[in-house]
């Protein structure tokens, strides 16, 4: 469920994915689930699975980012914090790039396990401005096993990370 919310940096409003709102306190939650090409049979009921990938890892870690600075600019208040979660089976967006790599339009993006995020992130070297993110925290990248699928890519990981005021 998309919850409008008011935005003056966007000309009208913003939309969080979910907002749980508690007795003193309110939890803004974006999600984003990247997808690679899988099949297999999951779960408890042996439910078939096809996933069509996403591919554009780049697209996929920009949209992180950007839940994340989405998050900064709600939580401006003790009584208001965020939570940005990424879940995935597709190992580019955990895996750091090899030594020696071409440096890539989104390596400000990177979002791979140890990395951190801080400040002004330039999406290829600052050639695309509105591509531009600028994280006022730090936000120290762990991910996480989720589930462990037969098959290639039916790893599943995911990563989040909390914003608050």
């Amino acid at each position: 469920m998309e919850v409008r919310q008011p935005s003056a940096k966007t000309n009208g409003a913003e939309h969080l994915d979910l907002m749980c709102i508690g007795p003193s306190a309110r939890t803004a939650v974006e999600f984003k689930y990247f997808k690679a090409r899988w099949a297999g049979v999951a779960g408890p009921l042996e439910e078939e699975y096809t996933l069509a990938s996403h591919a554009a890892t780049d697209v996929g870690r920009l949209g992180f980012v950007s839940d994340i600075a989405r998050l900064e600019r709600y939580c401006t208040h003790p009584d208001q914090n965020g939570l940005a979660l990424l879940l995935t089976n597709d190992r580019a967006l955990w895996t750091p790039p090899k030594d020696g790599a071409r440096r890539t339009r989104d390596a400000d993006f990177r979002i791979h396990e140890g990395r951190t995020l801080t400040g002004e992130l330039l999406w290829g070297g600052g050639d695309y401005e509105p591509n531009t993110r600028t994280l006022h925290d730090t936000c120290h990248l762990s991910w996480e096993d989720y589930s462990r699928q037969e098959g290639p890519r039916g790893e599943f990981r995911y990563v989040a990370t909390w914003v608050s005021h």
